[in-house]
């Protein structure tokens, strides 16, 4: 039969000055058929030059069109339509042919489903389009970094600093990010998925990173996967799940690994000539490069990648939250001290006093730090500046009612001093005005005021009663402890002042007057 004819090979043979009766002979086909062929393309004066580069069943068709083609008896569904409603998500070829059944009805011989799978693997081929079977669009991206680097040219000293590439790709539409940054540290990872969700103007359900540790803590064969919790947060605040790749299993995000290699072509490569002294000129360059990928038109389907995330992804993705994320830092099991406060860069931040002594976690960022015990958040307080030091930030709910939780101050100083008696007052005042700043005085005016915790504060009024009949002119604990401790307090009696020598070592007048030494 002609139809099994491989027609362009015979046209093929012809040329290379075989006659028909050889070309049978040669390859096994019937002498007629092989006639058939010739006398056809002499008529439609068809030659080898005007059918090599043509594939083999197109030559064949031009020979003889519509031989061998059969009407289906079965009815057709629209395949650019199941192409388009595949791409939704929780639509399979299983719901599609289902549709497809029911729309037919009775009145019509439908396929079954192993030939609707077929033939819409069929059209996609044909169609060149990417069948839908293996990505959902809006559905994951894929992150990783570039193997490939970039440089930095300080113009002052010539120095050169290596610049790393964060990729991203939206496998279904193969919609690319890219982003430069100093290092590949835990905070330029989470900027760079800040960027990338800004820059698709969406988020996904999944994030499929590779198995780094500023993502991901173990991946172990059997049990669950141990994220870093730095970045879990950020995929939680985008409603996003962080489903790592397998261990050295490229294929897992096999569409960023080519994506990174595309990256070493149109943005490594093609800046090669240009020299950048700056991270905001350089990430310019490579946006300009990676706007000019994404338009580039595909080889084997329709449109670029920029048209069908335009048309057919963004549709499907979630919108971003109102609010960015913030990188954030965490610090682990700082224990609340005993006046309900914990320490962060030298200042003090209040915790409900109800966790005194206990162990917490601390979320800091730029502007917050929140105080977490296991997944509670406790409270929260704005950062206080890096330039101020021994501050403390209070909550007035985190303490018990009463003033002992309370910062101290000049006023509630004064008032304990106030309670104890006008000799106290006194020595308060004096030790405030010794002090060049108030903040320098609470230390030692609290001083004189806890000795009533040892002593009786009728004891304390006494003995600053007693040093303020002395020579010293502004009495501290140093001075008042001893009169405390050998009870001078209770005698009311101040020690006498050695008398005051002006004149020096006086030998007498023995001396000068003669005699022995």
């Amino acid at each position: 039969m002609v139809r099994k004819i491989k027609a362009k090979l015979v046209l093929q043979l012809r040329n290379q000055g075989l006659s028909g009766r050889a070309i049978a002979s040669a390859q096994g086909i019937a002498r007629n058929s092989v006639q058939s062929v010739l006398e056809t393309a002499d008529r439609l004066g068809l030659g080898w030059d005007d059918v090599e580069e043509m594939p083999e069943a197109e030559v064949y068709a031009a020979l003889f069109p519509g031989r061998g083609v059969r009407e289906s008896v079965f009815a057709q569904p629209d395949w650019g339509r199941v192409h388009t409603e595949l791409a939704r998500v929780g639509v399979t070829l299983k719901l599609l042919h289902q549709e497809y059944v029911d729309a037919c009805g009775q009145a019509l011989a439908v396929m079954s489903y192993d030939r609707f799978c077929r033939l819409y693997g069929d059209f996609a081929a044909v169609s060149g389009a990417t069948s839908r079977v293996g990505h959902k669009a809006g559905r994951s991206i894929e992150v990783d970094w570039s193997g490939p680097t970039m440089q930095l040219l300080d113009p002052t000293t010539g120095e050169i600093s290596k610049v790393y590439l964060f990729v991203a790709c939206l496998p279904f539409s193969w919609y690319a990010f890219v982003e430069a940054t100093l290092d590949m540290r835990q905070e330029s990872w989470l900027r760079a998925h800040t960027a990338m969700f800004s820059f698709f103007g969406g988020s996904v359900p999944r994030l499929v990173p590779d198995n780094l540790k500023t993502g991901v803590i173990s991946h172990p064969r059997e049990g669950e996967v141990v994220l870093n919790d730095a970045y879990r947060e950020m995929a939680a605040h985008y409603s996003a799940a962080v489903l790592p790749g397998r261990v050295r299993a490229p294929k897992d995000k096999a569409s960023v690994e080519n994506t990174v290699s595309h990256v070493a072509t149109w943005v490594i490569a093609g800046l090669r000539h240009e020299n950048f002294t700056s991270l905001p000129q350089l990430r310019a360059r490579i946006s300009e490069q990676i706007d000019a990928y994404n338009r580039q038109p595909f080889q084997k389907r329709d449109g670029s990648r920029l048209s069908v995330f335009t048309t057919e992804e963004k549709p499907l993705m979630k919108p971003l939250p109102a609010a960015l994320f913030e990188i954030s830092t965490w610090s682990y099991k700082r224990k609340v001290n005993k006046n309900a406060h914990v320490v962060w860069a030298r200042n003090f931040y209040s915790v409900p006093f109800s966790h005194i002594g206990a162990h917490v976690d601390l979320r800091v960022t730029d502007t917050m730090l929140e105080v977490y015990r296991n997944d509670e958040r406790l409270t929260s307080h704005l950062l206080l500046p890096t330039s101020t030091t021994n501050q403390h930030q209070t909550n007035d709910a985190d303490l018990p009612e009463g003033r002992s939780f309370q910062a101290w101050d000049r006023t509630r100083i004064d008032e304990w001093a106030g309670r104890m008696g006008p000799a106290t007052v006194t020595v308060i005042s004096k030790i405030f005005e010794a002090a060049s700043i108030e903040e320098a005085g609470y230390d030692p005016a609290l001083a004189v005021l806890r000795l009533s915790r040892r002593f009786s504060p009728t004891r304390v009024e006494a003995s600053c009663a007693l040093a303020l009949r002395g020579p010293i002119r502004s009495p501290r604990y140093a001075h008042l402890r001893p009169l405390l401790d050998t009870g001078q307090d209770k005698t009311g009696h101040v020690p006498d002042e050695p008398e005051a020598d002006d004149g020096g070592y006086v030998r007498g007048g023995a001396y000068y007057a003669g005699g022995t030494r």
